[in-house]
């Protein structure tokens, strides 16, 4: 492991990513941790004191001042963390929506889970095995503060899985557990997103060439975004002369800008779309059906 001239200042360190996949990993060899819906941030400590940044290393020390606060209790002389910053709702779960104006108006109220150990009292640790590593990181961490370990969930990935969803957790991450720590996108870290199918109406199409077709959603009469048409080209085609035959409608109020063909009521479909969120994301079609 490589050491660095006592007194340094530490470096921002590109994160390690994981890929998006659709099932979770099968074996013994990973270990699978809550996804948490919140922004990726990088905990250093060194000479020049506590700075936390952003996952593309802005320098957010000031943001979150109440976390760089309680970061000097981890008792080492340097480190270098990886966490997720989050804030939870009411039922204690990690609410992406209410973030930003957490950290404007409440950062008090800001967590950071530590799920990752890059550099500790002068010790680059990044080859060490990710088992190791964060043996190392949770026996850092103090407890009932806002500072929190990300804990494995025991079971399979798909039992994990199965029950984060159940849960109405955002979904899991799974990683090899012996995998080094590598800067960018690997296969040796997956997330798997949990998801929801929910009928709603179609009320608008989008065909922008070079651009992936959408419908335009809305849930009891509120716009809900936009999902992907990924049907066969049969099935594209039905939907494109159903569509076609309600087209002419005003644009729902507030809509006016959007570059949409809006329809007349009387098409709905079936979306696909990430759980607990306030609008439609990563959602598809699934199908479709004229009332």
């Amino acid at each position: 492991m490589r050491k660095p001239a006592g007194g340094v200042r530490l470096s921002f360190i590109r994160p390690m990513e994981p890929e998006l996949v659709e099932q979770p990993p099968k074996g013994d060899g990973w270990s699978h941790e809550v996804k948490f819906d919140g922004y990726r941030t990088q905990l250093i400590r060194d000479a020049d004191g506590i700075r936390l940044y952003t996952k593309t290393g802005i320098d957010w020390t000031a943001k979150y001042r109440p976390l760089a606060a309680e970061a000097s209790a981890i008792e080492a002389e340097s480190f270098i963390i990886e966490n997720e910053t989050v804030v939870t709702n009411e039922a204690g779960l990690s609410d992406f929506h209410a973030l930003r104006s957490a950290i404007t108006r409440r950062p008090q109220d800001l967590y950071l889970v530590a799920f990752d150990l890059l550099h500790l009292s002068g010790h680059d640790l990044r080859d060490m095995p990710l088992k190791d590593r964060r043996e190392i990181l949770q026996a850092l961490i103090p407890g009932g503060g806002h500072i929190q370990f990300s804990e494995s969930l025991p079971g399979t990935g798909d039992a994990v899985y199965h029950l984060a969803c159940e849960a109405g957790l955002e979904g899991i991450v799974s990683k090899r557990l012996d995998s080094v720590y590598r800067s960018g996108a690997t296969m040796n870290w997956r997330k798997i997103k949990c998801f929801v199918e929910k009928e709603m109406d179609i009320i608008g199409v989008k065909r922008e060439t070079g651009k992936p077709a959408m419908v335009l959603m809305a849930d009891n009469g509120r716009y809900m975004g936009g999902a992907f048409v990924t049907f066969k080209a049969d099935k594209r085609r039905q939907l494109w002369e159903r569509a076609q035959d309600k087209a002419g409608a005003p644009p729902p109020a507030g809509l006016a800008k959007e570059k949409a063909e809006w329809l007349k009521p009387g098409l709905v479909g079936v979306v696909k779309f990430l759980r607990g969120e306030d609008k439609l994301r990563h959602a598809t079609l699934k199908n479709f059906w004229e009332t």
